[in-house]
């Protein structure tokens, strides 16, 4: 089975040179990194929910997650300037290959009712967010041991200059997007 990276260079390349007409191949979109992101609200008053969802992101991610704090106090959250309130990890190179092929082949299948994900979640700029409910859709959660079903933001970030570059770049990466 080939890597996604090998497929980039061999399949994905010359299909967006062809469709969209770049002279140069520096000019062609690529994914530069992809940032998983879990917040938790509930933190606030249990701080144990912010250890078991760091280690979920670290098996899921395969690297250390960052505990996020707080930039602003709300006083209407009960919430100070400082206080950790989730945790996230940027992906790059083979780690953001890895952790692509993972999402779109095993994980994002195994949504109940699945119907593909909706393409118009860019930013203007290329770059693709997506909402995960469940992380217990990636093969390493073990749901016995999970004490709490939290969700996943994921944000691919692409050189790309517009939204359809970017979405033909992810749907030539095998991104499942709705008709």
């Amino acid at each position: 089975m080939t890597t996604l990276k090998e497929m980039y260079d061999k399949e994905i390349v010359p299909g967006l040179r062809e469709t969209f007409g770049y002279k140069n191949p520096m000019e062609v979109p690529k994914i530069t990194k992809i940032v998983l992101n879990i917040g938790l609200g509930e933190a606030i008053n249990n701080i144990k929910l912010l250890d078991s969802a760091a280690g979920d992101l670290a098996l899921i991610a395969g690297q250390k997650p960052v505990i996020t704090k707080a930039k602003k106090s709300i006083a209407a959250f009960k919430l100070r300037e400082g206080m950790p309130i989730g945790c996230m990890v940027t992906l790059r190179r083979e780690k953001m290959y890895d952790f692509l092929q993972k999402l779109v082949n095993i994980a994002l299948p195994r949504v109940r009712d699945f119907r593909g994900v909706s393409g118009k979640a860019f930013d203007g700029r290329g770059n693709y967010s997506l909402g995960i409910r469940e992380q217990i859709i990636f093969p390493e959660i073990d749901f016995d041991k999970t004490d709490a079903i939290k969700g996943l933001n994921v944000s691919i970030v692409t050189t790309a200059k517009t939204d359809k570059e970017g979405k033909e770049l992810l749907r030539l990466f095998g991104m499942p997007f709705k008709n």
